[in-house]
């Protein structure tokens, strides 16, 4: 979720500030244009580097968290063949 605002308040911030940019420009329309472009490039290449660390960061705990499953399940099937000897060392009890 806080990605998500993060990336919507930088295409936000690029926009508004493209916007001003041409209301207040000095210069002449072409050198705008060629600031605004140069501007913009700018800001995708650094919202292309985000994208990629988030998605980097996503499979780190992607990674993390299948580890974390792989552990809790051969904890559980230990336990659960530690129940299983249990039984069975009850039930030859009684046979």
């Amino acid at each position: 979720m806080n990605g998500n605002k993060a990336f919507w308040g930088i295409v936000t911030a690029a926009a508004v500030g493209a916007i001003i940019g041409l209301l207040f420009a000095p210069e002449e329309g072409n050198k705008t244009r060629k600031k605004i472009k140069k501007k913009t490039n700018s800001l995708a290449s650094d919202l292309i580097e985000a994208l990629e660390k988030s998605k980097e960061k996503a499979t780190d705990v992607a990674g993390q968290i299948k580890e974390e499953g792989e552990e809790f399940k051969d904890a559980a099937w230990d336990k659960a063949e530690e129940y299983s000897d249990d039984a069975k060392t009850e039930i030859n009890k009684y046979q």
